[in-house]
């Protein structure tokens, strides 16, 4: 027998079912259900719409919505266990699909026109008889990522939101320039191309006639789910597919999507004409939860985006803004398998995300004084060599201070048995070389993305069969003799050359275990082309000269424990997590002809090439706080 616990409040509620139907039956008898409604948008286009309210209703009450590109018929269970929390907690619940998608009319746009459509929806949900005036915004992945240019608009009927992995909603922040992750340093992030493949097939999907009833709709849905079933893609040969404009065609995608978003650059006015949030024109004007993993596609854009909301945003809305960075997968907070993140499981993981997003709004948007805002810091993140949760008033902690590593060798950090060292003291000048050749590139193994087809693996992965090739710089520090607690940013600098027009530099973080495992923590890239940032391309690349290169910060929580070494990589590429550059200035949509470079990294006082880490010092000590349903054993740096 399955067993659904949910855990609400103090108390526990379980519901004990042997199938997901059994589920279904049970949520459907606690709700009035409105399904298949055609919500009417400013440009007459209608959105089809579920509202479910519970049953037995008094007064007015507040909704949760949930607006989404995926299909929700029949429900599924991890999609039904939050459903029956809110339900339980008095909050109407709102599904909707996107422009567009199902049976929902109109022409889909990526993110789904998060002001226009976003604003309308709310207004019709705050004229329900029903309805209370206040609704609150819930998702991870794409039924997040339109959240943010919503709260933008300071909708009055907008009262808190839940983005969770919410990366791709995000066109620039700070440092970070990714057009909603489709690019990091200039590089396509090609995670997106499978994605799309696999879900957005828009355009080509039977249509019903515009005067049909919500009832007869309803029926229809029993009939046909209008999910396309698109045949698999072998990733492993797709994504080798050149120029990159074509790999959905080479995939058999009908729609045209991917080829319209990849021909743009990352200097293209085109991108502020959709739905992403650019922080240097909007606000989060929202109490908002930021729910992230260190495993995901883009920790380092949305923590600076909640820093954004605490610094520009209306005051009450910037003191309530809370950060929560687990060590999980794309996701993944809620299953049972929380805390097993590739080869590696970690303990107490799971730091009962549903209880903390409903305890959330239910100070935001019912005005409970349950203490979320006394009790609650606005940052909790997992410590990766501890396994603990850690409390901070801050991201970075505000004690938190800058420890340089410098790179060197001596006589050349090629592969795990080459000599290079990561030191604290200023090395002597010297450089080492590789041979990056697009055809043969350094493989992804694990990192942080997801949606990358069967056979791609993310999260923690031991590195040595990478730290194997010549084309890989290994520099790893000698062990430990204290615990070294990195929480923040990590910044690198490369001092470096080419015989190319253009090439890519990639970084990866790793903490290598006293047997020898090798584990990724982080990962980066930067393509020299776009060295001084995204306005314009720089020019080609001097045979000879020397180029400082910096990365967009990574962003981590890793104590590398006494007797452990740090160690980074320095390569070229790491495909297929990053597109490959063919080392031409041809526009990168274009590319189709490799020239195999001859890349170099400085080291010494001249160009000290670098890494930055932020580190807490002090000793940790645990304590234990009791936060809803859970007592949690959470860690605080003294």
């Amino acid at each position: 027998m399955l067993t659904l616990t949910a855990r609400l409040g103090m108390a526990d509620t379980s519901y004990a079912v042997t199938t997901v139907e059994d589920l279904r039956e049970q949520f459907l008898a606690k709700v009035t259900a409105h399904r298949k409604l055609n919500v009417e948008m400013r440009d007459g286009v209608h959105l089809s719409t579920d509202v479910y309210i519970p049953k037995n209703t008094t007064g007015k009450i507040p909704a949760i919505l949930n607006r989404l590109p995926y299909d929700y018929d029949p429900l599924p269970a991890f999609r039904l266990a939050w459903m029956m929390k809110a339900i339980d907690r008095g909050y109407a619940v709102i599904l909707q699909n996107e422009r567009g998608l199902f049976f929902s009319e109109g022409d889909y746009e990526i993110l789904g026109r998060p002001q226009k459509d976003g604003s309308d929806m709310l207004d019709w949900i705050a004229e329900q008889e029903w309805s209370n005036g206040k609704v609150g915004l819930y998702g991870c992945s794409s039924s997040a990522e339109w959240q943010l240019a919503l709260s933008a608009t300071d909708h009055p009927a907008l009262a808190a939101i839940v983005p969770a992995g919410a990366g791709a909603g995000i066109g620039a922040v700070g440092p970070y320039t990714e057009h909603g992750n489709l690019y990091r340093g200039g590089a396509v992030q090609l995670l997106f191309s499978a994605w799309m493949y696999d879900y957005m097939q828009p355009g080509m999907r039977p249509l019903f006639p515009a005067a049909t009833t919500p009832e007869l709709r309803e029926k229809i849905s029993k009939w046909y789910d209008l999910s396309p079933s698109v045949p698999p893609a072998d990733w492993g040969e797709v994504f080798k597919t050149l120029p990159i404009s074509k790999i959905n065609d080479e995939a058999g995608m009908a729609s045209a999507t991917w080829e319209e978003l990849i021909n743009r650059d990352p200097s293209s006015g085109e991108w502020r004409q959709g739905g992403l949030f650019y922080a240097d024109t909007m606000q989060i004007n929202t109490p908002a939860l930021w729910l992230n993993s260190w495993f995901d596609i883009s920790v380092g854009p949305n923590l600076a985006l909640f820093n954004h909301a605490r610094q520009n945003s209306k005051r009450a809305s910037s003191e309530a803004q809370y950060a929560v960075v687990g060590p999980n997968l794309h996701c993944n907070f809620f299953d049972d398998d929380v805390g097993e993140v590739g080869d590696r499981e970690f303990a107490n993981a799971d730091i009962g995300a549903y209880d903390l997003i409903l305890d959330f709004f239910d100070h935001f948007m019912k005005g409970e004084s349950n203490g979320f805002n006394r009790n609650v810091p606005p940052v909790q993140y997992y410590d990766m060599g501890n396994e603990i949760w850690v409390e901070s008033e801050s991201w970075p902690p505000t004690d938190a201070e800058p420890h340089v590593f410098y790179l060197e060798s001596g006589e050349g950090a090629n592969s795990l048995f080459g000599d290079g060292v990561l030191q604290r003291k200023t090395p002597a000048d010297g450089s080492d070389s590789f041979t990056f050749d697009p055809m043969n590139p350094v493989p992804s193994v694990g990192g942080d993305a997801c949606c990358m087809g069967p056979d791609y693996k993310d999260g923690m992965r031991d590195q040595r069969a990478v730290e194997a090739r010549a084309d890989v710089l290994v520099y790893t520090s000698e062990p430990l003799e204290h615990d070294l607690k990195v929480a923040g940013e990590v910044n690198v600098t490369l001092y470096v050359s080419s015989d190319a027009a253009d090439t890519d530099f990639t970084i990866k973080l790793v903490d290598v275990f006293p047997d020898g495992a090798a584990y990724n923590i982080d990962e980066n890239i930067q393509r020299v082309s776009w060295r001084d940032g995204y306005e314009a391309q720089a020019p080609a690349m001097s045979e000879g000269e020397v180029y400082r290169v910096t990365f967009a910060p990574m962003n981590t929580a890793n104590t590398f424990k006494q007797g452990h070494r740090i160690r980074v990589e320095v390569s070229s590429s790491n495909f297929p997590r990053f597109s490959r550059n063919m080392n031409t200035m041809t526009p990168h949509y274009e590319q189709e002809d490799p020239f195999v470079a001859r890349n170099s990294v400085y080291f010494g006082e001249k160009y000290p090439s670098q890494v930055l880490f932020d580190v807490r010092g002090g000793r940790t000590t645990a304590h234990e706080r009791v936060y809803g349903w859970q007592v949690l054993g959470l860690n605080s740096s003294l």
